[in-house]
């Protein structure tokens, strides 16, 4: 039987603000109450939106919120399982999501229809930083309804979920023109997309490679690439963002994202597209819990290519 200690290193925050108000603390090991099942914890991603979320951008900066943890995204090994919970033992490899921001620490309580078995082939550290970008890139494809032979431009293409948005598309035939910095092109080239640099003269350069036209876009970077969409003559229900809701609410786009296929046959079946090697999540770096705030920082400079995980 596996000896649970009563407290655990979890990241944490008590006001709003940047990164330096991240810190790990020692708190109290959660339980695996009925439904529930509590996870040792082995990797653990993390993602832009908990830049915002951490400051109040999402709460409204409310006091009731405070203190917080953080994280979605974790892999790890299951310690104990709640009343009621069948179909996932006690010692099984597994990985999910937490929606109580509490992922990066030593361990996770989650309701176990949030957790899937981890793919024996999939990399422990892969496997952590995995469900974000995985179910945000499917709710993407799906908001744009792709068809073969198509022209779909992705921006931010390197990235974790734009990547991983890339090679869902290019799997299924796909033309995808890459948004993304000279550094990723070879990268992208080899997922049979077509890179293409950003900044001025990007719509241009767009469309002397689209001799057929575009069909759909794909943002997951800014706004710039909602409006980029406009100009280049996309209809709006084949606008799609994970990131820019503003401009997507003013122009009519849309902007699905991992809640909107937060599903454990989802995950499941994405992990075994990524440890069958159909789709590559490249490791741009790995960090322990004390260095979360290096962590954001990479993070924030925003030219990671795949993800950043933090270890326990």
């Amino acid at each position: 039987m596996t000896v649970i200690p009563e407290t655990m290193r979890a990241v944490r925050f008590d006001e709003w603000g940047d990164r330096s108000v991240l810190h790990v603390a020692e708190v109290p090991v959660p339980e695996a109450s009925a439904g529930r099942v509590l996870v040792r914890v082995r990797a653990a991603g993390i993602n832009p939106g908990e830049s915002a979320i951490r400051q109040g951008l999402f709460d409204g900066e409310s006091a009731d919120a405070l203190p917080s943890g953080q994280g979605t995204d974790f892999a790890g090994i299951v310690v104990a399982v709640g009343e009621g919970v069948d179909g996932v033992d006690e010692g099984e490899e597994v990985l999910g999501w937490s929606w109580d921001r509490a992922s990066q620490a030593e361990y996770v309580s989650v309701p176990a229809e949030q957790v899937v078995q981890k793919p024996r082939l999939l990399d422990w550290t892969v496997a952590g930083g995995l469900d974000i970008v995985a179910t945000t890139a499917a709710a993407a494809v799906r908001a744009v309804d792709p068809r073969p032979g198509e022209t779909i431009v992705v921006s931010g293409a390197a990235g974790g979920v734009g990547g991983f948005v890339t090679q869902l598309l290019t799997n299924e035939g796909i033309d995808v023109i890459a948004i993304a910095s000279e550094a990723n092109h070879e990268w992208l080239r080899s997922k049979r997309a077509r890179p293409v640099a950003y900044g001025e003269g990007l719509q241009e350069r767009i469309t002397e490679l689209a001799t057929n036209g575009i069909d759909a876009v794909i943002d997951t970077y800014g706004p710039e690439y909602v409006h980029l969409g406009i100009a280049l003559g996309v209809p709006v229900d084949r606008i799609e963002t994970i990131i820019a809701f503003e401009a997507a609410a003013e122009v009519g786009a849309k902007a699905s994202g991992s809640a909107d296929t937060a599903d454990p046959e989802i995950l499941g079946a994405l992990a075994m597209q990524v440890a069958n090697g159909e789709v590559e999540v490249p490791i741009a770096a790995t960090y322990p819990l004390d260095r979360v705030q290096d962590a954001y920082e990479q993070l924030e400079q925003r030219h990671t290519r795949g993800k950043i995980v933090l270890i326990p």
